[in-house]
């Protein structure tokens, strides 16, 4: 049976030979739903990593390399974002924007870019005195050609190991927006809000909510032992 496809007869049956993880208050397949909705926190930490990436590195490297005005003026732009919680500002772009995936994604890039400036920004602020750099500066290499071949690549290590760490957190957090009702809307098979579909019928048709929810458990911590790995 579908991820997508109904069968009232088969409504809130058990986990069973026929159906492994159960089906839900429609009758769908629930291990056909959590396999076809593994593509979602897949696709929503790639895209929002991207997105991170291509806003905070370069200003964080524009940033630290060269400081003064620059510096402060990046600086500051990033203290504001991160003055406010960045779920709960999520949740605040989500809400004007309109529930739906993809402004969970623009929304959790808007909130997610100022710690990797704030980070590239560290790292670019101790290489740039470094001798290699000196010797590219004094031969009249431009200031933008130094950054991207000698001060971004160097500080590319710690921000893998951050954004591997990251991936777990962006999978919760859009998890939880569909959750609530911001993110994924029915009858798409996201995670979290199948674990949203299951919390009326947690006391006897337990398995609608806690399969989806031990499939964030598991992911989430996979990209987490990564991560600490990578570190």
């Amino acid at each position: 049976q579908g991820a997508g496809a109904s069968n009232v007869s088969e409504r809130l049956q058990a986990p069973s030979w026929d159906h492994p993880f159960g089906t839900d208050s429609s009758g769908r397949d629930m291990l056909s739903r959590v396999i076809y909705g593994a593509r979602i926190p897949l696709v929503i930490p790639a895209v929002v990593i991207v997105g991170v990436l291509l806003i905070g590195v370069p200003l964080g490297g524009i940033a630290g390399y060269f400081g003064g005005v620059v510096d402060e003026t990046v600086m500051r732009i990033t203290d504001v974002f991160l003055a406010f919680p960045a779920l709960v500002m999520a949740m605040a772009l989500v809400a004007f924007l309109g529930p739906s995936l993809r402004n969970v994604a623009i929304a959790m890039v808007i909130t997610w870019w100022p710690w990797y400036t704030r980070l590239v920004r560290g790292m670019a602020a101790s290489l740039r005195e470094r001798p290699y750099v000196e010797a590219a500066r004094t031969m009249g290499v431009g200031n933008l050609t130094i950054i991207r071949r000698h001060v971004l690549p160097s500080a590319l290590g710690p921000v893998i190991v951050q954004m591997t760490l990251d991936i777990g957190t962006v999978i919760l957090a859009a998890a939880g927006l569909s959750f609530i009702g911001l993110g994924a809307q029915p009858p798409n098979p996201e995670w979290g809000l199948m674990v949203a579909e299951g919390r009326e019928y947690i006391l006897r048709e337990w398995w609608i909510g806690t399969f989806p929810g031990l499939a964030i458990l598991l992911l989430v911590l996979a990209f987490n032992l990564v991560g600490d790995g990578l570190r």
